[in-house]
């Protein structure tokens, strides 16, 4: 098993020293779902759903999030991206929302915990938008789905992974 290496010889944490590392292109995307129910998804596509335009404002929470991760999550690096976006898509068969990012930076480190964020927080602010008229909303499937740059390289989620 490796060494955790976010704890010091003593057991205490401390921020990775990643110093020594190349600088490298780095992109990371991820996704999730919001599930809710049909009525709910009839609303937001006619524009009545009580708090507005609520896909246009997850996408934006979604990426001031990627942009803050280091604020959110402990010892993780504050990175300067390079681009961020999220993409909130209603998917009828669910019933509910896809909800994708990417990150990039040219770095030493990988943005995924910024895609992951991205995901996450554009699904809370869904549901924050959307609690009002639907309590049974699920929020999951939260995943990296790629990864590039780096010394580990290039990785791609597909159906047989775990």
């Amino acid at each position: 098993m490796n060494s955790l290496t976010h704890l010091d010889g003593e057991g205490r944490a401390h921020m990775v020293d990643v110093s020594a590392k190349e600088v490298t292109a780095r992109v990371a995307s991820a996704e999730g779902v919001l599930r809710c129910r049909q009525e709910t998804l009839i609303m937001v596509r006619a524009g009545t759903a009580p708090k507005g335009a609520v896909i246009h404002t997850a996408e934006l929470a979604g990426i001031m999030a990627a942009k803050r991760t280091s604020d959110l999550i402990p010892l993780c690096h504050p990175l300067p991206l390079t681009k961020a976006s999220v993409t909130i898509a209603i998917d009828d068969a669910l019933p509910g929302f896809r909800i994708s990012a990417e990150v990039k930076t040219d770095g030493v480190t990988g943005v995924e915990m910024e895609a992951l964020t991205a995901v996450s927080i554009a699904c809370l602010t869904l549901f924050d938008m959307l609690k009002a008229i639907d309590r049974t909303m699920v929020i999951g499937d939260i995943a990296v789905s790629a990864k590039s740059g780096g010394k580990s390289g290039d990785w791609h989620r597909t159906q047989a992974n775990p």
